[in-house]
């Protein structure tokens, strides 16, 4: 079930014993690798995002930034502060200080220009922010992500800049793709990432790949981190 996006951050009821139970399911279904779950709840309101809380949750993800922002603020306390904030969405340079100020972790740094904006917001906030580095191995046009060949040029670059911590590669699959386009795609993010560790000498310990239709996939492919909205909420 896809989720309309005129429904984002609607404020429904949900109980947290549905997220514990959906929450459960999943880590069973991805044993024995030890992956982070990170709950997407840019569909969902205040309300779920607290039920998920109560259920174990402590990695939220969100890609609107002004709304998510708004989501985060008006948080309880105790929530907000033993709580991981991730930025999944297209992240325009303008809004980076913001971003920055509010999420601990952005997934979707498709470009060193907006490297440098998190690196120069960074810096003024006296931080240290954690990002990935969006691949888009699939070539499609509509999805924003580095091509191979763009992060080679540029990720001697991105390593220089402070305020910024570069601990992996992000990547998302095709909507509807079969099982074995999306294993060769996880996998050649991987190999990938292998690639660059041993080209810049560096070690990027995180891949974020895999939502909730393709996560098991991904998994099974090397993921770290995996994006969850509907099958922990619905």
């Amino acid at each position: 079930m896809l989720i309309p996006s005129q429904t984002w951050g609607e404020d429904v009821e949900i109980d947290s014993s549905l997220v514990e139970a959906n929450l459960h399911k999943i880590k069973q279904s991805i044993a024995p690798y030890n992956v982070n779950i990170i709950a997407v709840t840019k569909y969902f309101g205040l309300r779920a995002m607290q039920a998920a809380y109560v259920a174990g949750v402590r990695d939220f993800a969100e890609s609107r930034a002004l709304e998510a922002i708004s989501k985060i603020e008006s948080l309880p306390e105790e929530v907000r502060e033993n709580s991981t904030f991730h930025f999944i969405g297209h992240l325009q340079s303008n809004k980076a200080e913001k971003v920055v100020n509010h999420f601990d972790v952005i997934h979707s740094v498709d470009s060193l220009k907006i490297a440098g904006a998190i690196s120069k917001a960074a810096c003024q906030l006296n931080k240290r922010e954690r990002i990935f580095l969006q691949l888009n191995n699939s070539g499609e046009v509509q999805k924003s992500g580095f091509t191979k060949e763009q992060l080679r040029a540029e990720l001697g670059d991105i390593l220089e800049l402070g305020g910024v911590e570069v601990v992996g590669l992000m990547n998302m699959a095709p909507l509807g793709a079969a099982d074995d386009e999306l294993e060769r795609l996880f996998r050649d993010v991987r190999e990938f990432r292998d690639e660059l560790e041993a080209e810049f000498g560096i070690k990027l310990p995180e891949l974020s790949m895999g939502m909730s239709n393709d996560y098991e996939i991904a998994v099974r492919e090397g993921a770290t981190a995996i994006r969850i909205g509907r099958k922990l909420f619905t």
